[in-house]
C-alpha cells in the first residue's frame, strides 16, 4: 500500500516505514507524530482511490524520527551566485535548507 502525499507544496510518495524529508514547519513540543491530510492518491494493491484535489476521509500518520527537536535534519549547502557581465560585480551567497525527518506509520484512506 503506498500514498501520494503533498505537504510543503512538494509531492511524495510513500509507502508505510518510510523515512522522508519534509519540510520544515512548526509542530507542539510534546507532539508524538503528526498528520498528513493532503493525500492525493491512495493504493492498496488493485484498489486504487484518486482525490480531486484531495481524498476526502484519508490521512498519512507520520512520526518523528526522534522527537520533534530532534527530527530536525539539515540538507545540502547551496552556493547562489549572482553575476552582472561586464559591471565587474558578482555575489555569492550560501544557503541551508532544514528539514523535518518523519517515518511513515500508518496510512488511512
Amino acid at each position: 500500500m503506498y500514498a501520494i502525499i503533498e505537504q510543503g507544496g512538494k509531492q511524495y510518495k510513500v509507502a508505510e516505514g518510510d523515512v522522508i524529508n519534509i519540510e520544515l514547519m512548526d509542530v507542539p513540543e510534546k507532539a508524538k507524530s503528526i498528520d498528513l491530510d493532503k493525500v492525493l492518491f491512495v493504493s492498496d494493491g488493485g484498489k486504487t482511490k484518486i482525490g480531486r484535489p484531495y481524498l476526502s476521509g484519508a490521512k498519512v500518520v507520520a512520526k518523528f524520527a526522534d522527537g520533534p527537536a530532534g527530527a530536525i535534519t539539515k540538507g545540502p549547502k547551496l552556493y547562489p551566485m549572482n553575476f552582472r557581465k561586464r559591471k565587474n560585480s558578482s555575489r555569492r551567497i550560501g544557503h541551508r535548507q532544514k528539514y523535518l525527518q518523519v517515518i511513515i506509520e500508518k496510512i488511512e484512506a
